[in-house]
């Protein structure tokens, strides 16, 4: 019996060692960013399709600024509205739940503080998203679809009419002043709609119906010019514009990435991503 102990607890240290390798090797280590997702190079790749694609439609992508918080509108089948979705990161696990009462385009601001909904907003609380509140006036009263805001609090937003338009409204000394419109200072097309203003205001990024596009609907940029004027509408091209409509163009929160929606009809589409490179390859020099 001797002599056969230290065989018994050399097998023993042997299969405890392949237990605890195996149960490693049996445990995901999920990444906290980005829904766990291997980032995408210049070619636009599905957004994590494993985890939220489904044959309806996804929409507007919104991350929070820790990029552990993951915001889109789903719409179709059991989603008979347009219902705003959460990915969020809990527990080393991507827990998906539903957000409700109003399912507004979403947009976060850069500090995180503000969960923008067009005309309407929460604010984070230790507990959460506050109720929702109104923007109240002039806001309240404009058909906002989806409304965005740079790091300076400047709103930029459209309206859900039908031609269009694109209107901003700054911060000045604490007070927003009165909505002006940028039909007349980009080269629009008549569809305009869905703007994202960089945080730092350099450019601006909207979906259209243009002369000379690719398809459908197709997505915009537009730099700001030293002189702070607006450059001339620049296509993205077709890597990313289609014969299909895309919208709902923005860039994560840390500048990486661009995100956006290609529709294929009625309550069928998905969110791409791609890497933001392709912004600074459209940047004048």
């Amino acid at each position: 019996m001797k002599s056969t102990l230290p065989i018994m607890l050399s097998l023993l240290s042997v299969l405890m060692a392949s237990c605890a390798n195996h149960s490693q090797n049996d445990t995901p280590m999920l990444n906290s960013h980005y829904l766990g997702q291997k980032p995408p190079g210049l070619i636009p790749e599905l957004f994590a399709p494993s985890i939220i694609k489904t044959d309806f439609r996804e929409a507007e992508a919104a991350f929070s600024p820790d990029l552990k918080e993951f915001y889109f509108r789903r719409r179709g089948g059991e989603y008979k509205n347009n219902t705003l979705v959460v990915i969020q990161y809990k527990d080393n696990r991507w827990v998906e739940s539903v957000v409700p009462p109003r399912a507004g385009e979403p947009f976060i601001s850069t500090d995180g503080k503000t969960l923008y909904l067009g005309s309407k907003y929460r604010e984070k609380t230790s507990f959460g998203w506050s109720e929702v509140k109104s923007l109240g006036a002039p806001f309240k009263d404009i058909p906002i679809m989806r409304l965005t805001v740079s790091s300076k609090g400047t709103y930029y937003f459209d309206e859900a009419t039908r031609i269009g338009n694109i209107r901003y409204s700054r911060l000045i000394d604490g007070k927003r002043e009165k909505p002006k419109s940028l039909n007349k200072d980009i080269d629009m097309g008549e569809m305009k709609a869905h703007p994202f203003i960089a945080p730092d205001e350099s450019y601006l990024i909207w979906d259209d119906e243009k002369e000379g596009g690719q398809g459908d609907n197709d997505l915009y940029i537009s730099f700001r010019e030293k002189d702070d004027s607006w450059g001339a509408a620049i296509n993205l091209g077709d890597k990313i514009n289609t014969e299909f409509a895309e919208a709902y163009g923005s860039i994560s929160p840390d500048g990486k990435y661009f995100f956006f929606h290609r529709s294929f009809g009625g309550d069928t589409g998905d969110i791409f991503w791609v890497d933001a490179q392709i912004i600074e390859n459209l940047r004048p020099k």
